[in-house]
């Protein structure tokens, strides 16, 4: 192998690898989640289709789900049931997709729930 192949290999070989350092960081930064967004007296967030809804912040009681992404909420508590997460006792009150009024997890919404307003 000559001298110049050795080097343009070595070349390749660092540009790769700081190419994928590079791709980890950005996706690292991206982690961070985009906030819910207001329209009119509601806001909207991404969350988990399928997620159930409950019959309250303390309760197992699942009384509909939400297929629909992105979805409705109208606010937040925290102080229910703790679930873990980012915001462990944070729930969000909705209207499941079968119209029944409820509780969903903070952790089925990917969405940033801070700007909801509290209950």
């Amino acid at each position: 192998m000559t001298t110049m192949l050795r080097k343009a290999l070595a070349l390749g070989a660092a540009t790769v690898t700081a190419g994928a350092a590079l791709t980890l960081t950005t996706a690292g930064a991206a982690q961070a989640a985009a906030p819910c967004w207001r329209d009119g007296s509601v806001w909207y967030c991404n969350n988990a289709t399928g997620a159930n809804v409950y019959a309250g912040a303390n309760s197992n009681r699942v009384v509909g789900r939400m297929y629909s992404n992105p979805s409705f909420f109208v606010c937040k508590f925290d102080g229910g049931q703790n679930h873990g997460g980012p915001h462990p006792t944070r729930w969000v009150y909705t209207q499941a997709d079968n119209g029944e009024w409820g509780w969903m997890s903070d952790n089925d919404i990917s969405s940033e729930t801070d700007p909801l307003p509290s209950c």
